[in-house]
């Protein structure tokens, strides 16, 4: 994250900060620690200045002794910030442009350690970063990541001021065929409804009462939508079709449109059904029988049952599912648990909703050995595609996914024909520029009525014979000039605006 040679290189970014710090350490330097521990990690350099430009200059650091003793005093004071996320080797000193440097590196927290405030203060102390710097955390940022604390997903919430009819039975029972005809013959098969509900999850019994309640996770996956915004005031799920530039959008599901539940469900079924429908695949046969679900399917349920299950459904703005002619995205609200690096990179896997996540897992939906985000990445590279792209946004947190069905040789090729037609049209307009400069530099230097030949105008701009010639014969057209003689005998002369105006 930080490389001494690249000093000169650099400039402050999401990733980095640098402070004065000539008369000690700045009370900025704990705000930019909570907002690199929220986020991605980053590195703070201290004794160093920012110019107008964003280049950097040392400023250099009166007792980097005193200064790292201060330094490690106070970060593991809580009453200056709650939790100390370094070790010895995250805070190293520099010599550069005969001054001394302190560069300090900040881990991401864990989402158990989340958030790192400072000054004891939870709601206005914790802080993240974007590209203008550190901002302050909006209390509904605060409270997302004091839920994403818990092991157990906030979906395993029991829900005791419902009873069991806020579940729509028609919505539990094609769960349960669809259930039954992945798992034929399952033991649980001929449990009764309510049973069957506290097996999966959706409903667990309240020890207070003695009385089975409907999970957070059940009035998700099998409400009406009017039901489940008795809890979840901001939910909301969109699906948008646009393959027609010249209409707002060709097909729309919503959640809240009424003529349907608006539960995750049948919401995912509807939307799986809709993203797949134009999806390009190579014909494949086993046997006689013509294989329909392909890798490229498997991947996309596989985004968007990841979309659900990581959703954070308290936040703002909801779940939006857009598709046009050459891509898919999918947004949800919530940041990414494990971290985006951890996730391109596979092997764990934490979701939100963990109990909406087994509940797809048993009609054979979704990845729980945490492989789901680099086994679509590897069908797109089988498939030739652009690679997917995987987008974080703050302030609401969001996790946006875009997946392209274009073909990265044909980006490439485009790609490089749009900058050489750019280049082309910004080397002719440089040369426009320097023609239109080079005419006003001969016309400066005729006097009317005085005959010139293409040799002095080549003198005057140093130019080649042909060029001045050129340039002449562009001032004739212009009406500027006018020319007499043969070719090798020609004569160029001024016209005079006087002449010209009687």
């Amino acid at each position: 994250m930080f490389d001494l040679s690249q000093f000169n290189e650099y400039k402050e970014d999401n990733r980095m900060e640098v402070k004065k710090a000539r008369g000690g350490l700045p009370d900025s330097l704990w705000s930019t620690y909570s907002a690199f521990a929220n986020c991605y990690g980053g590195v703070i350099i201290l004794g160093v200045a920012e110019r107008e430009d964003g280049s950097w200059y040392t400023t250099g650091l009166q007792d980097e002794n005193k200064l790292r003793r201060d330094f490690w005093n106070m970060i593991n004071n809580r009453q200056k910030v709650n939790i100390n996320l370094l070790v010895d080797g995250d805070v190293q000193t520099y010599e550069m442009n005969q001054d001394m440097i302190m560069v300090i590196f900040v881990p991401p927290a864990k989402r158990e350690q989340k958030p790192v405030y400072i000054r004891d203060d939870l709601f206005g102390g914790t802080f993240r970063r974007n590209w203008e710097g550190d901002y302050h955390c909006t209390p509904g940022e605060v409270k997302a990541m004091l839920r994403d604390q818990t092991e157990e997903g906030t979906d395993m919430k029991i829900l005791d001021k419902m009873q069991m009819d806020v579940l729509n039975t028609e919505t539990v029972h094609a769960y349960r065929n669809r259930h039954m005809a992945y798992r034929s013959e399952h033991v649980w098969e001929q449990l009764k409804d309510e049973d069957y509900l506290e097996r999966i999850g959706a409903a667990r019994v309240l020890h207070t009462d003695g009385r089975l309640h409907p999970t957070a996770a059940g009035l998700l996956m099998f409400g009406d939508e009017y039901k489940i915004l008795y809890e979840y005031p901001e939910y909301f799920l969109d699906f948008r079709e646009l393959l027609d530039p010249s209409i707002r959008w060709t097909d729309r599901l919503q959640s809240g449109s009424g003529d349907w539940t608006g539960n995750l469900f049948d919401f995912f079924f509807r939307v799986y059904g809709k993203l797949v429908k134009d999806v390009k695949v190579p014909f494949k046969l086993e046997g006689v029988v013509r294989i329909d679900d392909t890798p490229v399917h498997k991947a996309i349920r596989e985004a968007l049952a990841n979309c659900l299950v990581n959703t954070d459904f308290y936040l703002p703005r909801g779940v939006v599912i857009k598709k046009d002619a050459d891509s898919i995205i999918m947004e949800n609200p919530g940041s990414i648990r494990t971290g985006k690096r951890q996730m391109l990179k596979g092997g764990i896997s934490d979701p939100r909703n963990k109990a909406l996540m087994k509940m797809l897992n048993m009609i054979g939906i979704g990845e729980r050995a945490g492989s789901g985000v680099p086994d679509i990445y590897s069908v797109w590279a089988d498939q030739g595609w652009i690679a997917p792209e995987v987008i974080e946004e703050y302030a609401p947190d969001r996790t946006i996914l875009k997946l392209s069905f274009v073909n990265a040789e044909t980006k490439k090729v485009t790609e490089k024909s749009d900058r050489k037609k750019v280049t082309e049209k910004s080397d002719r307009k440089k040369v426009t520029e320097k023609t239109e400069t080079q005419k006003a530099q001969i016309l400066s230097r005729m006097q009317p009525y005085v005959e010139y030949k293409v040799e002095e105008a080549a003198g005057w701009l140093n130019v080649g014979r042909t060029r001045a010639r050129t340039l002449l014969k562009l001032l004739v057209a212009d009406g500027k000039i006018s020319e007499t003689g043969a070719t090798k005998m020609k004569r160029y002369c001024k016209i005079n605006d006087d002449n010209i105006n009687h």
